[in-house]
């Protein structure tokens, strides 16, 4: 999934996306478009078969490098590195390893939401992309310009949407007779219904499943060309990652519940998100009151103001100062 995120982000027109931040205007970054050829190391998850199928299709090469020869790799390595060291003066920062953080509380510090984040590092990105780098003696945004101006502009991808799926992680499932079960979870579309008919002489679909909204599915027809959009059977349940759901299943067989079914699972996940609403409400309200209130050892009656401190000696006829004397000003 990170790897279809990536590749769909680096295909594509970065103009869109940078309005979206608020930062159109502000940033230039003219880089994008399918490549070539993808130099990959040998992970786990640039062998996926969501990945082949995907670049197949979209006319890219993979090139892995040799197995055991870590060095190949410095031409990405040094980026992540210059990145990473930015990183980690941000309020919050885990360090690279608990060694290095200490006593450090990177929780207690953090600072920015995921949106301030994704805009710190475009900012972060677009200044790399100006400033000189040694190896190429020029700016990387000036190389790409010149390649630019020398092999044409690459071929920017004009359906995001539709050049992610072709990425997405692969599920293969047998349609029945109500559509696919995936999960405890039914999906079903009327353009099923001419393979409905005929389900006992196919093989296994190939069906495509974004995480992070498990709400619809995509399936290949029988042909292999084109991809069906497939919703929930139940179109009233809402949208749901795909962590959400294990989470959900997880706690039902944590209740002894033997038997899962998609009813009972969106209970759960209603029950769940409840909870979860009502704690993002109180908690950050809560602790931040209760920094407010540290210094208090008892609080006035409503209505009441506290009466002014007394001096060594004072009685209480002593006691009366001016209106608004001892006000803290915040």
């Amino acid at each position: 999934m990170s790897v279809g995120l990536c590749l769909g982000h680096v295909c594509c027109d970065k103009r869109l996306w940078l309005d979206a931040l608020g930062l159109s205007g502000r940033v230039d970054w003219p880089m994008g478009g399918k490549p070539n050829r993808l130099y990959l190391d040998n992970a786990p998850e640039f062998k996926s078969e969501a990945l082949r199928r995907g670049c197949q299709q979209h006319g890219i090469d993979l090139d892995y490098r040799p197995p055991g020869r870590p060095h190949y790799g410095g031409i990405v390595e040094r980026l992540i590195g210059t990145v990473m060291t930015r990183v980690h003066e941000l309020p919050g920062t885990t360090f690279s390893n608990p060694t290095a953080r200490g006593a450090y509380d990177s929780e207690a510090t953090a600072a920015l939401t995921l949106a301030e984040l994704e805009r710190w590092l475009t900012l972060a990105v677009a200044s790399y992309h100006g400033s000189v780098h040694a190896g190429l003696g020029q700016t990387p945004a000036g190389r790409w310009a010149e390649e630019v101006a020398r092999c044409g502009t690459p071929t920017l991808v004009s359906n995001p949407t539709a050049f992610l799926v072709d990425f997405l992680p692969v599920i293969r499932r047998r349609l029945t007779r109500t559509g696919f079960v995936i999960d405890h979870i039914h999906y079903f579309a009327n353009a099923l219904k001419p393979w409905i008919a005929r389900r006992d002489r196919m093989e296994k679909f190939v069906i495509r499943r974004d995480p992070r909204d498990i709400s619809r599915v995509w399936v290949l027809d029988p042909e292999g060309r084109d991809y069906v959009e497939v919703p929930y059977r139940t179109l009233s349940h809402p949208p749901v990652t795909l962590w959400e759901q294990r989470q959900a299943i997880a706690r039902l067989r944590e209740q002894a519940r033997g038997q899962v079914d998609e009813a009972t699972l969106f209970r759960m996940l209603a029950q769940m998100r409840e909870i979860t609403a009502v704690a993002q409400k109180t908690t950050r309200k809560a602790r931040r009151d209760g920094e407010r209130r540290r210094h208090l050892r008892e609080e006035p009656a409503p209505g009441h103001p506290p009466p002014p401190p007394k001096g060594k000696g004072d009685n209480e006829t002593d006691c009366v100062s001016a209106p608004f004397d001892d006000i803290e000003e915040w």
